[in-house]
């Protein structure tokens, strides 16, 4: 999971503001912190929310206002209490506070990486990591099948999704019956 040093080694120990978490959700010692670079043009703003008192992290968000992207990870132990505060808020979670999408990440990682990039205004992968459990019989398949087609693991594994998605996106019902 990710700390509050992950957070302020991302940053680079540069905070601009924090405020008290106005939601309930987290409960009452829910705090954030922020970083801005001064620019909403091409700027960049990485926020956290965590507790005063236990140091979790209950989420992570980072804005680039360049590529117009904006990641959000959030603790998966308190997904549900955000989603359900914001329905009862009338709130579309799924927004961010410029009518915009984010784009919800599932591993630390991911959203470490890619805002420790924006602070350092450095390029990233774009593409988000999807966490892939595996039993040893069906990787042993998979990593026989990418040999194959002469690719690594990652590479045939990616190109399998992208087939998927791109396959049932095309499809009147998404996401698919039965993977809801």
């Amino acid at each position: 999971m990710i700390t509050i040093k992950d957070f302020m080694e991302c940053v680079q120990y540069k905070i601009t503001s924090g405020d008290e978490y106005c939601w309930q959700c987290y409960g009452p010692n829910a705090r954030s912190m922020d970083y801005w670079n001064g620019s909403h043009d091409d700027g960049v703003t990485v926020c956290m929310v965590y507790d005063t008192e236990t140091q979790v992290v209950y989420q992570m968000e980072a804005w680039d206002y360049n590529k117009g992207r904006e990641y959000r990870w959030t603790h998966p132990d308190y997904v549900e209490a955000i989603e359900a505060e914001a329905k009862r808020r009338g709130v579309d979670h799924s927004e961010s506070i410029d009518g915009s999408k984010f784009i919800n990440l599932e591993v630390p990682e991911d959203i470490l990486d890619k805002a420790s990039a924006m602070v350092n205004g450095e390029e990233y992968d774009t593409r988000i990591i999807v966490p892939l459990e595996l039993e040893d019989s069906e990787l042993f398949l998979l990593m026989t099948y990418a040999h194959e087609a002469d690719m690594s693991l990652n590479q045939f594994v990616e190109h399998i999704l992208v087939e998927y998605i791109e396959r049932y996106s095309q499809q009147e019902v998404w996401p698919p019956v039965g993977s809801r």
